[in-house]
C-alpha cells in the first residue's frame, strides 16, 4: 500500500537568489513544491523545480531516479536556472563585496599549487580582483607609476601621453616616407608634399594628437575606454567585433599598463602601404591645396580608420583596402587657375 504513495526522498533545496540550502523530504514533486515554496516563501502557483547542476527540469518520473540529498532549485513561474556553474561564475563576477576574501583564498591555493594551468588561472583571478583602477593619483597608487616619469601625477595624464606618442609616431612616418625621393623627380612635387605634411601636422597639433582616445576622463566618443578605464578589442581590420572578447584595464595595475603597450592602434586602410602612397600619388599632378587633406588626416590619425586591437587580433599581412577615390581631392563647383591653366577641381 505504501508503494502507491511513493518512497519518501530526502533532497536539498534552495532558491535561485540565495545560496542557503534546506533539507526537505517528499514523496513526489507536488509535495516537494508545496513544502519548498512555503519554506522559501515563494508563490506555489507556477512554481517548478530543476537540478542545481545543469538546470534540468525535474518531473515526477525523474524525481524517482534522483539519489538521496540531490541538490535542487525551486523557481517561481518566470524564473529560470542555467546551472550551478553559471551561478558560481556570476557570483565571482560580482565579487567586489568580498573580493579581498577571494584574493586571500586564491593566494593561499597558489602557494601550494604546482600545475602550471591552475597557477595561471589563480594568478589571473588575483590580478583581476586586485583592481586599483579607482585610484587616479600617483600618491594613491605608487606601484602603478613604477617606471613612469615623475612629471606624470595622474594615470589619465600618462595614458593620454601614451596615446599621443603613438599617433605622433604616425606623423613622423608621413614626413619621411621612403617613396618620396624614389617617385618624385621634380622639386615642386617634393615641395607640395612638405606643404601637405605641415598642414597635417598642424591639424594633429590642434587636436592635441588625439590623446583623448586613452584618457578615461574625456567624454564619449572622444575616449576608447569606459569611465573606469576598460578597453575592449575592436577586432582585426576585417572584422566587426573581436571574436575572443579581449579586454583590458591598464588603469588597474602596473602589469596591465605594461601589457597594454602590446595592443595596437591598427590602420584598417594601411598607413604605409596605402594611405601615404595615395597622398604622394595625388600630389604628382596636383597642388596640396587641391588635395582633401582632411580626408588623409582622418585616415592617418583618427578612429575613423584606426582600430584598437589585442596583439592576437593584429593581422600584419596586407589588408588590401584602398582609399576612397571620391575623397582624395577637394570638391568644388567652381574652377581654379593652376599654373596658367584653368581646370575644374574633382
Amino acid at each position: 500500500m505504501f508503494g502507491l504513495f511513493g518512497k519518501i526522498k530526502p533532497v536539498k533545496i534552495r532558491s535561485c537568489n540565495d545560496s542557503r540550502k534546506y533539507g526537505v523530504a517528499a514523496k513526489d514533486v507536488k509535495e516537494l513544491l508545496k513544502k519548498g515554496c512555503k519554506l522559501l516563501q515563494l508563490p506555489l502557483s507556477g512554481a517548478h523545480v530543476c537540478l542545481y547542476d545543469d538546470g534540468t527540469e525535474v518531473t515526477d518520473e525523474y524525481f524517482k531516479t534522483l539519489p538521496d540529498n540531490a541538490e535542487l532549485v525551486i523557481l517561481s513561474r518566470d524564473q529560470t536556472w542555467s546551472g550551478g556553474v553559471v551561478y558560481d561564475i556570476s557570483q565571482l563576477l560580482s565579487a567586489s563585496l568580498y573580493g579581498d576574501a577571494i584574493v586571500k583564498a586564491a593566494r593561499g591555493l597558489l602557494s601550494d599549487e604546482k600545475a602550471p594551468k591552475r597557477r595561471k588561472i589563480l594568478t589571473d583571478l588575483m590580478q583581476n580582483l586586485e583592481d586599483r583602477s579607482d585610484l587616479e593619483n600617483r600618491t594613491d597608487d605608487e606601484d602603478w607609476f613604477k617606471g613612469v616619469d615623475a612629471r606624470f601625477k595622474t594615470k589619465s595624464a600618462y595614458m593620454r601621453y601614451n596615446c599621443e606618442s603613438r599617433i605622433r609616431g604616425y606623423m613622423k612616418e608621413v614626413k619621411e616616407p621612403r617613396s618620396v625621393n624614389e617617385s618624385s623627380e621634380k622639386a615642386k612635387v617634393r615641395a607640395e608634399f612638405e606643404k601637405a605634411s605641415r598642414s597635417l601636422a598642424e591639424m594633429l597639433k590642434n587636436a592635441r594628437n588625439n590623446g583623448s582616445y586613452f584618457d578615461r576622463t574625456e567624454e564619449e566618443p572622444d575616449r576608447l575606454c569606459t569611465q573606469e578605464g576598460w578597453f575592449t578589442c575592436q577586432g582585426s581590420f576585417d572584422q566587426e567585433l573581436c571574436p575572443s572578447f579581449h579586454s583590458i584595464n591598464p588603469y588597474s595595475s602596473q602589469e596591465s599598463r605594461v601589457f597594454f603597450s602590446t595592443w595596437n592602434l591598427d590602420h584598417r586602410i594601411e598607413k604605409k602601404r596605402t594611405v601615404i602612397p595615395a597622398l604622394l600619388d595625388a600630389l604628382q599632378n596636383h597642388k596640396s591645396v587641391d588635395v582633401n587633406l582632411n580626408y588623409f588626416y582622418r585616415m592617418l590619425f583618427t578612429r575613423e580608420n584606426l582600430k584598437l586591437v589585442h596583439i592576437v587580433c593584429h593581422k600584419k599581412g596586407a589588408h588590401n583596402l584602398q582609399c576612397d577615390t571620391k575623397e582624395i581631392f577637394r570638391r568644388a563647383g567652381n574652377t581654379q587657375k593652376v599654373e596658367g591653366k584653368k581646370r575644374r577641381l574633382l
